[in-house]
């Protein structure tokens, strides 16, 4: 008997934004904290109402911004 599982890969796969099923969503409440420290690093404003994928689009674009991004 064979004992060939398959393991799911170690990094999360990336999918582009306008792809969530949950995009339109109101961002979540760990997205609304790291998005205003990021907004107040790079001086700018964090929106109030954005969505979960407009503010992980906006994410992405202050950490890099601020040095924070990989």
């Amino acid at each position: 008997m064979s004992d060939n599982t398959t393991q799911a890969p170690l990094e999360n796969a990336e999918k582009d934004t306008s792809q969530w099923v949950t995009g339109e969503e109101p961002m979540t409440g760990a997205q609304r904290s790291y998005l205003q420290t990021l907004a107040r690093e790079a001086g700018v404003e964090a929106p109030a109402d954005a969505t979960k994928a407009e503010a992980s689009d906006l994410i992405d674009e202050l950490q890099q911004r601020t040095g924070r991004g990989e």
